[in-house]
């Protein structure tokens, strides 16, 4: 224990996000720092925080530029916040600020702070976009030389070769595979339908639709550059649009996963307020709900062991034990769609008695949840997922719930690129 001999709760006082916009539309002039710094003012505007010091932010980004290495702080000085107020990157790919929840909570937990914000950003329309190797070592050989001469001579070198653009890749760098396909393994190797996915597709957009017609989003999506609402919602989609659609990743004849069951590229950012009971209780600011359990896990996808994206299927249990709870226990689930196929793999792997058995090491099958308690304010698939954000948008959002609706208990699953899964139980 670095500080304290006793583990305090950690308080979730709330959270605020800009409205996510699909990929190069309405944020195609913003940038990280941008929306990041939007996300932090929200909070600081909603928490009274102007001109206050906190203890930590910690934020981060899974596609950003090079000049952007100290992201977070810089959107820290710019958010209202004291500037005496420290910034932390970090990344965990989809997981990210749900990981970054997890690293400040630990701290309010130990007592090395009483005060944080977690929070992620991410944005497809401003990619980080790079010139060759071969040109790199070109200009560096230049700036080596000694001499005019030798300064000069790599440059009759060039070639056009040298000023190819190279962009970011979404696939994996040890399958080759995008993600999309990676997911088309999964769902064929678990049985999982083309109909079922359109269908959670389906109950994802209806959701979402009713919970901002209901004004649950009212507070925790602030207005930015002419949005006030997430606008991949599609509240006029039904099932037989959806089966209209091609597969988006095989083209085989045997593919289901389209862009209707698929979470589109987006761009926006989410941060959510933690701190301890006493700190909250100090500034008269309320406490949502406690951040009390959180892991991760990884799984060998590069030997086709394992799915790329069914980590989740194996930290959920392994947090499970520690918590000592059933899969059962809980008020309401949020489980991040990046694909519906993939969300319905880990619920068909949960309910499997030989995975459960053979991979997780139970005696039994953790069984299956009730399909109205998950992700009732919507999910990726409807509201869009830009990667870092999902995680403190999921916190948020499941804090909210579990306050309006007296539950006690939630459950958080996210699935990330480099087969990781990251997870985490908030409770009242």
């Amino acid at each position: 224990m670095l500080v304290g001999k006793n583990a305090r709760r950690v308080a979730i006082v709330g959270g605020v996000r800009t409205p996510f916009a699909r990929g190069n539309g309405a944020y195609a002039q913003a940038g990280n720092q941008d929306m990041l710094t939007a996300a932090l003012r929200g909070v600081v505007d909603a928490y009274g925080l102007q001109g206050q010091r906190l203890d930590e932010v910690a934020a981060g980004a899974v596609m950003k530029h090079p000049s952007q290495w100290n992201l977070t702080r810089e959107c820290v000085l710019e958010s209202g916040l004291a500037a005496e107020t420290p910034g932390l990157d970090l990344q965990r790919a989809c997981g990210t600020s749900l990981e970054a929840a997890i690293l400040v909570g630990n701290k309010i937990a130990l007592g090395q702070i009483d005060s944080a914000i977690a929070g992620g950003v991410d944005s497809v329309s401003d990619p980080p976009v790079v010139f060759p190797r071969t040109f790199q070592q070109l200009l560096l050989k230049s700036f080596r030389g000694e001499t005019g001469r030798q300064r000069l001579a790599p440059w009759f070198g060039l070639r056009m070769r040298h000023l190819r653009p190279v962009l970011p890749g979404l696939a994996e760098p040890r399958t080759g595979l995008s993600m999309g396909e990676s997911a088309e393994l999964m769902v064929k190797t678990w049985g999982i339908t083309r109909t079922d996915q359109d269908q959670l597709a389906l109950e994802s957009h209806q959701k979402a639709a009713a919970a901002y017609a209901d004004g649950f989003y009212a507070d925790l999506v602030r207005d930015y550059l002419g949005l006030t609402q997430d606008d991949n919602i599609r509240r006029d989609s039904s099932l037989e649009r959806l089966a209209q659609l091609r597969p988006a990743f095989d083209r085989s004849g045997t593919g289901s996963i389209t862009a209707g069951n698929s979470t589109p590229m987006t761009d926006g950012a989410s941060a959510v307020l933690l701190a301890s009971e006493a700190w909250a209780r100090e500034r008269n600011l309320p406490v949502l709900a406690y951040l009390t359990y959180g892991k991760v896990a990884a799984v060998d996808f590069a030997d086709k062991r394992e799915g790329l994206l069914m980590a989740p299927a194996y930290a959920v249990p392994r947090m499970l034990s520690d918590a000592r709870l059933k899969l059962q226990d809980f008020d309401y689930y949020e489980i991040h769609e990046a694909f519906a196929g993939q969300v319905l793999c880990t619920l068909k792997a949960w309910a499997d008695p030989a995975f459960c058995r053979d991979r997780l090491g139970l005696r039994d099958a953790l069984g299956t949840i009730d399909r109205s308690r998950l992700n009732v304010k919507g999910g990726s698939l409807a509201i869009g997922h830009p990667f870092a954000a999902t995680g403190a948008r999921i916190v948020a959002t499941l804090a909210k719930t579990l306050h309006e609706k007296g539950a006690k208990r939630g459950l958080i699953s996210v699935c990330t690129a480099g087969g990781m899964g990251v997870s985490a139980i908030l409770e009242r």
